[in-house]
């Protein structure tokens, strides 16, 4: 089994109880760790391991009852390689090694054999679930081909959400993912993260790729009112954060890079804050260094343009193109910085 991390897109942490005397058990054993290395599962939401057990002489154990099968990120010792699985009230059975955790072996849960089927379908194309990656026609319709064939085959498997998340990664058409969705059960698309994926694909049709963006106006940080069509004839990076966000933070380096790299050639930022503080905003600006032209209405949450856009969590971005029009969402890390080498080299 691929240990490499494919699930790019946030998902909520399925939650579990630790103390029920039914549900599922998992068995562990894996060989060339230390007595007393964690075993763990990430929480996607904080991007932090949780201990569930410990390994003693090789072996671990963890018990819990489920609501419904869940997708989790296996850890070992805090440290890389993250293992995507998902578990059911089952009885699980891990084995492997310490160092080829490519090859670890989960079985005993009907969901995860059909995740591992499907995974294993799309392997050959996983490069392209990396931000930035180059979308070859060909794969981008093999992925499509693979995602609908496999929810034809198995309409009523908790994995069908992810194969509907792998068309909207490779993929500007809404419309494939949407249909894909379509066709889940309905117990399926009543998951935790059959709701998630709904709720993706009802956000990609807001102000979708290709659409003109709709003119707004905020005031700056002397003031003055300003306007995203004032911008006409550049590339906009439309970022939305805030200075309390530490993702936001965490991402700026990554923005002011691609500022500093191609704001001579027609390129600019424009910071949308979620901040009520003006002093906290205003001092985030200067310690990171963004020196673009930002604007806030300093209402939080209730940010008018945060609203017109459906922004319910930062950091967000939308670049648009010197025509007004939406050519790409969400970029970060070195996808902004492929993307913008793509338009401008």
């Amino acid at each position: 089994m691929k240990s490499f991390f494919l699930f790019l897109i946030t998902v909520p942490f399925f939650a579990f109880s630790q103390t029920s005397p039914k549900g599922f058990e998992i068995s562990g054993n894996v060989s060339g760790y230390p007595d007393g290395t964690s075993v763990s599962f990430l929480n996607q939401q904080t991007q932090t391991p949780e201990k569930q057990a410990s390994i003693e002489k090789g072996k671990f154990t963890i018990k819990g009852e489920l609501t419904e099968p869940s997708f989790l990120i296996l850890i070992f010792a805090d440290q890389p390689p993250a293992i995507p699985m998902f578990i059911d009230n089952s009885k699980i059975i891990i084995k492997g090694d310490k160092d080829n955790l490519d090859n670890l072996s989960i079985t005993g849960s009907k969901t995860e054999d059909e995740y591992q089927e499907y995974s294993k379908a799309i392997e050959p194309y996983q490069q392209m679930f990396m931000p930035g990656s180059e979308k070859n026609p060909d794969s981008v319709a093999a992925v499509r081909k693979i995602s609908e064939d496999f929810v034809k085959k198995y309409p009523f498997s908790y994995v069908d959400p992810i194969a509907v998340i792998r068309i909207m990664q490779t993929s500007d058409n809404v419309a494939a993912a949407d249909n894909l969705y379509k066709l889940i059960s309905d117990n399926v698309k009543e998951t935790s993260l059959g709701k998630y994926v709904n709720q993706q694909l009802e956000l990609a049709k807001i102000n979708p790729i290709g659409s003109q963006i709709a003119d707004f106006s905020e005031n700056d940080t002397a003031g003055n009112s300003v306007k995203i069509s004032s911008f006409r004839g550049k590339y906009v990076l439309i970022d939305f954060w805030a200075s309390w966000c530490r993702p936001c933070r965490m991402e700026n380096p990554n923005v002011v890079a691609a500022y500093n790299k191609y704001h001579q050639k027609n390129f600019t930022v424009l910071g949308v804050s979620l901040d009520q503080a003006k002093p906290a905003w205003l001092n985030a600006i200067k310690m990171d260094g963004l020196t673009w032209t930002h604007i806030s209405d300093l209402q939080g949450w209730n940010n008018e343009v945060a609203a017109k856009f459906k922004i319910t969590s930062i950091p967000q971005n939308i670049l648009i193109d010197p025509n007004g029009i939406i050519i790409a969402k969400n970029l970060r890390g070195d996808a902004l910085n492929k993307k913008l080498e793509q338009l401008f080299n």
